[in-house]
């Protein structure tokens, strides 16, 4: 009997337990899933809960017991990993040790607000994140709450967790207060490392205009260095400073301990791993997928979706003498929530930035891409439907409309030939 080690029930660990499930014969495999948590959490569901936004409000909201998306025929191991010998093909656990043939890393990535100075000690009525549950229910009283004043989202650094959550997330508050009737007592200021509110320059340039009409402030290039709760001030490390009356804060993301513990990382907890096959650059047998990865794309569930599907053929293509091909092109799609019920749409890869079009049909949509719609804003409302019964279960693998790679159709190159390389 060969032996399947899965990592992480998360996102990325439940697509890949549900498609190899039908994949592998369980005369011949078993599956084993570790993980210490005991609830599987609907991630893009934090961004609502601090306004209590499109029936977002409680926990109940966005978890279910971690075992429920999970297939039969999949043992889950509650326990937590303390190391993983990928010489001797062993996984330590505070409860036992585990053998295995092969091994998918999906561990995920957490927030570290220990990194930064006063960060931690700062969160409570006037700070915290929404990158976590705790913080976003948190922060949900502290918005109640709010009066007027200073709303200041902070990111630390990058990479992140989903990087358009923290301009999704002032869009909101600038829609949250006009609930209010309040917008005027309210300044919201973005302040970011980056040069603008995005990683990509066409998709920056939008998402910048929105922002000023908006009056949204972004305030550029900005590291943080420490946060003072008592003054209620962030300070970058070359001087700056932005005071705040309500800080929202996006910690240093970094991957599991457990992951440089075993030498598979590249120092941030991130594992080292081949961007287009998604093999561990550290062990021949280990597949890593989602945000684990040192792979220079988004950290976002679509990218888990994409990934499973070239691990699985990958992996599938091993088990039979084949080598794995160089398939992944680092394709990423969100909705990116605007407020007032719209939303934009990104589709992007590792060579091609967002661009304006359609998708998923040329021509027809009904989504369209890099533009406000209130179509869009339904595609992220109904994603949760199937998010829970469409991507974790592995029913969406060769959906010709959401394929693995990113699809060139429906997609404007015209004005960005060049910056895209495209001939």
């Amino acid at each position: 009997m060969k032996k399947l080690l899965i990592l992480g029930a998360g996102t990325g660990g439940t697509i890949i337990a549900n498609q190899l499930s039908k994949k592998l014969d369980p005369k011949k495999w078993s599956i084993t899933m570790i993980d210490k948590a005991s609830e599987h959490y609907y991630q893009p569901g934090f961004l609502f809960l601090p306004f209590k936004l499109y029936g977002y409000e409680t926990r109940a909201d966005v978890t279910k017991p971690i075992t429920k998306p999970l297939p039969k025929g999949v043992t889950f191991l509650n326990e937590e990993i303390k190391l993983i010998d990928h010489e001797n093909n062993r996984v330590e656990t505070d409860k036992g040790v585990h053998d295995y043939d092969w091994m998918i890393l999906a561990l995920g990535t957490h927030v570290a607000p220990s990194e930064i100075e006063g960060m931690e000690e700062a969160f409570g009525e006037h700070a915290n994140t929404f990158y976590t549950l705790d913080g976003a229910l948190s922060l949900q009283k502290s918005f109640e709450n709010f009066k007027g004043g200073r709303v200041v989202l902070n990111i630390a650094e990058m990479p992140i967790k989903c990087p358009v959550a923290p301009i999704e997330f002032v869009f909101l508050a600038d829609y949250y207060f006009h609930k209010r009737n309040m917008r005027d007592k309210v300044e919201i200021d973005l302040v970011t490392p980056l040069t603008g509110a995005f990683t990509k320059p066409e998709a920056t340039r939008v998402l910048n205009e929105i922002a000023a009409e908006k009056n949204i402030k972004i305030i550029p290039n900005f590291t943080i260095g420490r946060v003072d709760g008592k003054s209620k001030t962030i300070f970058s490390f070359t001087g700056e400073s932005v005071p705040y009356d309500l800080l929202v804060s996006i910690p240093p993301n970094l991957g599991p301990e457990v992951i440089e513990d075993s030498g598979l990382g590249n120092g941030a907890g991130f594992a080292l791993t081949d961007k287009h096959t998604l093999k561990s650059q550290k062990a021949d047998n280990i597949y890593v997928l989602g945000d684990n990865t040192n792979v220079p794309t988004s950290k976002a569930g679509s990218v888990a979706h994409f990934e499973a599907e070239i691990i699985v053929e990958n992996f599938l293509r091993e088990l039979k003498g084949e080598k794995p091909l160089p398939d992944y092109d680092g394709h990423s799609n969100c909705f990116i929530e605007s407020g007032f019920h719209k939303a934009l749409l990104f589709d992007f890869n590792y060579d091609t930035e967002p661009l304006a079009g359609t998708f998923p049909v040329p021509g027809v949509g009904p989504f369209s891409l890099l533009k406000e719609s209130h179509l869009n804003h339904l595609g992220k409302m109904g994603f949760k439907w199937v998010y829970w019964n469409m991507l974790l279960t592995g029913h969406l693998p060769g959906d010709p409309l959401l394929p693995a790679q990113m699809s060139r159709y429906g997609k404007d190159f015209s004005p960005h030939a060049e910056d895209a390389g495209v001939k």
